[in-house]
């Protein structure tokens, strides 16, 4: 059974008299034990029923979301979250958009959800590494040219294959290269599906039929998921700026581009990231020769035919296409663009507690979608105020936002003078010593700006362009020549070796694009010399559909 939550406002008895006896009881029923296969659209449908019943419940008691230390207080399935962190990224005196988020999910209660976090690739190295100087020998491979992915892959589906049991959401974050760590880890459930618990010895052979790309291997990965493992779903993937690779050898994994198994796909991209290791990977749209194979149907004419014929060379997202597994609705897609380079959009670009930066912005755009779409991930609400986000606007329905403030006298901020890591952590360590615990507590709980006034000074804050403050370091790559891949508005493909010299990056928007508003209100302000902010991506204002 799932144990219900208690109310801030009271006991749960208190709650329950004041709700209805009948409604909380049915939201702690334990949930049917099925695997989801061809019963996805009604597990979907019963869970959402649920979760409209538990926002109902609230809303009908005139119950405030800030009342509440979690929200959703209650639903009928467990959510497990995993989280993986950007290339060098753990927590430490800067820390990204997953570590933000990870602080604000609840842990506790592990039959209402449990939480997962890997630090990001080059911070650690695999067990079997057995010397000190291996061991920092191989992080360093691994930051270069992600040389430990597999173990970060695995070490996430060790997780899920210990932990996940029938009519569990499994929801996925990740930064950087730990967005395509997370994506990898989709793609491996996908084609070779989720052991049972306890089958440790199989996980490397079950990575290895993920990895093996040619005809022979697809079909061997999918008698080892129908022998082996069950099918599973991913509820909701939230991306920050998914790159594959920030060094020598880029990485292509199956599914990694599109996948069906996912219900919701978030992704926030960078306007102004223009290195050229550091391209977006972006969910990929199927061409019209992908679009004749069938991902509903595996015995239709064409999948059939491209089995038939294994001599017949066929690319990787073909591939894909043809051993898609039938899933009852689309991937809910949206990539939304916002200003800033990569460490502004995923965080970690200045020191914890800086009361306003860029990745501040797509931070609570992220959380926001979490809410609309139902995922079922559970928020402790002191951690959404803390980020500028009003529970209230939440939940137990998403409010829509109000109009973006005006601008007035404010100026985008240049980057402040820069301290050294050393001097601003003894700063941060005099000014906690010499407050008192409560002065610190109620620090943490101060009430907080409107998130449209958060808006407005973050989107105003510097851009940190890598390419530009350690240049001895990323122009080498820019100087050299690179293959680079992108896919065009027609929905074709474009391939070819050139010199980048730090261009800006390409956009597909032939299907239009999709841009937060913060951006808007950004192209609008100047700098304190009088300047302008220009996008480095360039892109057709009139296509944009501007995104709350």
């Amino acid at each position: 059974m799932h144990r219900r939550s208690q109310c801030a406002a009271g006991s749960t008895s208190a709650f329950k008299a004041r709700t209805g006896h009948l409604a909380l009881l049915s939201l702690g029923m334990e949930a049917p034990t099925h695997i989801r296969s061809s019963v996805d659209t009604e597990r979907t449908t019963m869970g959402e029923s649920a979760a409209q019943c538990t926002s109902s419940t609230v809303r009908d008691a005139g119950i405030s979301a800030s009342a509440l230390p979690v929200i959703p207080p209650d639903h009928p399935f467990r959510t497990l979250v995993l989280c993986f962190d950007g290339t060098g990224d753990q927590f430490d005196e800067d820390n990204s958009n997953i570590v933000q988020l990870f602080s604000m999910l609840p842990k506790a209660d592990r039959t209402k959800q449990m939480v997962y976090y890997q630090a990001g690739i080059g911070t650690w190295s695999s067990p079997q590494v057995a010397t000190p100087m291996m061991s920092k020998i191989s992080k360093m491979m691994d930051e270069a040219i992600a040389w430990n992915l597999d173990a970060h892959v695995m070490g996430g589906y060790e997780f899920l294959m210990q932990v996940h049991t029938a009519n569990d959401r499994i929801c996925i974050f990740g930064f950087s290269r730990g967005a395509y760590t997370a994506r990898s880890l989709a793609g491996m459930i996908h084609k070779v599906g989720l052991l049972p618990a306890c089958n440790h010895q199989q996980v490397p052979f079950a990575y290895k039929m993920y990895t093996t790309t040619d005809e022979l291997g697809w079909k061997q990965s999918n008698a080892f998921k129908k022998t082996f493992s069950i099918d599973v779903d991913i509820e909701f993937i939230g991306v920050w700026d998914t790159v594959s690779s920030v060094g020598l050898i880029p990485r292509r994994l199956p599914f990694t581009t599109s996948n069906t198994i996912v219900r919701t796909f978030r992704h926030a991209v960078s306007l102004d990231e223009s290195r050229v290791k550091f391209q977006p990977n972006l969910w990929n749209r199927p061409n019209q020769k992908e679009k004749l194979l069938s991902i509903t149907d595996q015995n239709q004419q064409h999948t059939a035919a491209a089995r038939r014929h294994p001599s017949k060379k066929m690319s990787q997202h073909l591939m894909e296409r043809t051993y898609s597994r039938d899933t009852a609705q689309p991937t809910d897609i949206d990539e939304v663009w916002f200003a800033g380079c990569h460490c502004d959009i995923g965080g970690g670009s200045v020191d914890n507690g800086t009361e306003h930066n860029l990745a501040r912005i797509s931070l609570r755009w992220m959380v926001r979608e979490c809410f609309k779409t139902n995922s079922g991930i559970l928020f402790d609400t002191e951690g959404l105020r803390s980020i500028g986000l009003d529970p209230d606007s939440l939940y137990p329905l998403v409010q829509p936002r109000p109009p973006a403030l005006p601008i007035g006298d404010l100026r985008i901020q240049p980057i402040p003078p820069t301290k050294s890591k050393a001097a601003a952590t003894a700063e941060n360590a005099a000014a906690l010593s010499q407050s008192t615990d409560t002065e610190v507590a109620t620090r943490a709980v101060a009430p907080l700006k409107s998130e449209e006034e958060a808006d407005l000074h973050d989107a105003l804050s510097p851009i940190y362009d890598q390419l530009r403050l350690k240049w001895w370091v990323w122009w080498i790559m820019e100087l050299l020549p690179m293959r680079q891949r992108h896919q065009r508005g027609d929905n074709t493909w474009a391939s070819h070796f050139r010199w980048h010299l730090g261009r800006g990056r390409f956009i597909p928007q032939k299907n239009g694009l999709r841009v937060h508003r913060s951006v808007k209100t950004r192209l609008e302000a100047q700098t304190e010399d009088g300047g302008r902010y220009k996008p480095k991506a360039a892109f057709d204002l009139e296509r944009t559909t501007w995104v709350d």
